[in-house]
């Protein structure tokens, strides 16, 4: 099976922050990716320079056989993204909201409308077509930004905490949503998510970054087997330690890579 991913010795330095430390890893055509990690160790600022929108201090990434760095829309064409914060236009119905990307990728109009109502209809939103999504609850706006997302026929899907704040429920039905997805047209799936028992249910494969160094991969059950535990929020507790990462550090850790970047 070849590689969708690989990336080799990638490090991303803001002057004196060093927030991504010479990590290697790939991924897999066709499979779904877990990168776990507690706050501030480096998931978010990895996935930026994945999908272009940081550029790397040094090391390689190829996505789809493209560099970000000299192929960006190459790149951009391959892959679709949630972002760990909401991006859709809340002043735009569900539909507008699709139709937009749709123009900004270049869909050819017939297909793009062809496959808004075919994904409309596969997260359940089709009846909300035209309805406002500043109507719309945490989870129909998370549903909508997965449709959104696939709208182009990505090879590579990345969601960036993409369950976060979702009650039980919402969470399950969009992983059975994603899970489906990449089961019946074998798209890529890359997510992060501070939910381990997501990981350990829908990953075929994990990576556990801290500190700006990845420190483990494999599959759940090598990490539960190296680290001599039960489940995988067990074993990602032995690498990672049990102080409490607050949101308080990680503010700290983003503060000092702001202030670096304005030096």
């Amino acid at each position: 099976m070849d590689n969708i991913i690989t990336v080799k010795n990638l490090t991303k330095k803001f002057k004196d922050f060093k927030a991504v430390d010479k990590i290697s890893f790939t991924v897999a055509r066709g499979e779904i990716f877990a990168f776990l990690g507690p706050n501030g160790a480096g998931k978010t600022t990895t996935i930026k320079m994945l999908t272009t929108l940081l550029k790397p201090t040094s090391g390689q990434i190829l996505i789809n056989g493209s560099d970000p760095l000299t192929e960006q829309d190459k790149v951009r064409r391959s892959f679709g993204i949630v972002f760990q914060d909401p991006s859709l236009d809340d002043d735009l119905t569900a539909w507008e909201n699709l139709e937009f990307h749709g123009v900004l990728y270049g869909v050819p109009v017939d297909l793009r409308r062809k496959r808004a109502e075919e994904l409309l209809k596969i997260v359940e939103l089709w009846d909300r077509k035209n309805d406002l999504v500043k109507t719309f609850s945490g989870g129909m706006k998370r549903r909508l930004e997965i449709a959104r997302g696939l709208l182009h026929h990505p090879k590579v899907f990345f969601l960036d905490e993409p369950t976060l704040g979702l009650d039980p429920q919402t969470r399950k039905h969009i992983w059975d949503y994603i899970f489906n997805l990449n089961q019946k047209e074998q798209i890529t799936v890359f997510f992060t998510t501070h939910y381990i028992e997501e990981a350990e249910k829908i990953a075929q494969k994990v990576a556990v970054i801290d500190h700006g160094k990845i420190i483990i991969q494999g599959t759940s059950a090598q990490l539960k087997k190296q680290t001599k535990k039960n489940s995988l929020e067990e074993a990602f507790l032995e690498l990672t330690g049990h102080a409490i990462r607050s949101e308080k550090a990680n503010k700290i850790d983003q503060m000092r890579m702001h202030r670096s970047l304005r030096r």
